[in-house]
């Protein structure tokens, strides 16, 4: 009985906050918004933050989803989520960012990219801007080859292939990122166009083809060092990004 009632409370606090975003096979579990202040740059934001579950079950009894957590062991499995900021649902003109995790570069500053330079100064455009989201791409470690990939990598790298050549020699295409799961969340959040934050045409296209509205770009160019030179060059010459004038020279 206990364990009844406490079932009942659980549900009772959490059934609103929980979404079901239905695909052509499974669905998407959206969970918030959960109120996130956020230290940028010294300065408290406040965002609201999203985290979402892929799931080959689509249900809104929202008790089995929870009811099956614990089973889940969803810790050896990053899930992704989004940090939004302002009424991003209903303002004319937001910024979107697709971040995928970088482990070195956003959690422990690794001067070798420029992935957790992005990251910060797109949550600091977005707050500038007024209305905006960043989503965090869990399952985007290194392009798509997974961070224990990535450490060999880079072991190829300090040998002398550069990003490309490395991914390629362990057996990977250059870039398998894939962004349909958060254009699902995003098209639920936000039906209005869009201006994407990005130096990357792959993105471009994969929001486009989906059926997004896009106002724009933002370029994102910035932290060059001796250490991610090469690395920068690299997403110009072989992956296409878009080179802002005086960034990333190839001189």
């Amino acid at each position: 009985m206990e364990q009844t009632k406490l079932e009942s409370k659980v549900l009772s606090i959490l059934k609103d906050k929980i979404q079901t975003i239905q695909g052509e096979e499974g669905a998407v579990y959206l969970v918030g918004p959960i109120r996130l202040p956020v230290n940028l740059y010294g300065e408290t934001v406040e965002f609201k933050w999203y985290c979402w579950l892929n799931s080959n079950e689509v249900t809104e009894d929202y008790q089995t989803i929870i009811d099956n957590l614990s089973s889940q062991n969803l810790a050896e499995h990053q899930q992704s989520s989004v940090l939004v900021y302002g009424d991003f649902e209903n303002d004319d003109d937001a910024l979107i960012r697709m971040h995928s995790i970088c482990h070195t570069g956003d959690i422990f500053g690794s001067k070798r990219c420029d992935c957790g330079f992005q990251l910060k100064e797109s949550m600091h455009k977005i707050k500038e801007h007024g209305t905006g989201a960043i989503f965090y791409l869990a399952n985007h470690e290194g392009r798509g080859i997974g961070l224990f990939s990535k450490a060999m990598a880079y072991i190829l790298q300090e040998n002398g292939m550069d990003t490309v050549e490395a991914n390629e020699a362990l057996g990977f295409v250059n870039d398998s990122r894939n962004y349909e799961d958060a254009i699902r969340v995003l098209k639920r959040l936000r039906t209005k166009p869009v201006t994407l934050i990005t130096n990357n045409p792959l993105k471009l296209e994969a929001m486009k083809e989906a059926g997004l509205t896009l106002t724009g770009r933002v370029p994102l160019w910035g932290d060059i060092s001796e250490y991610n030179e090469r690395y920068l060059k690299t997403k110009v010459q072989k992956s296409g990004h878009m080179q802002e004038e005086g960034n990333c020279s190839n001189e």
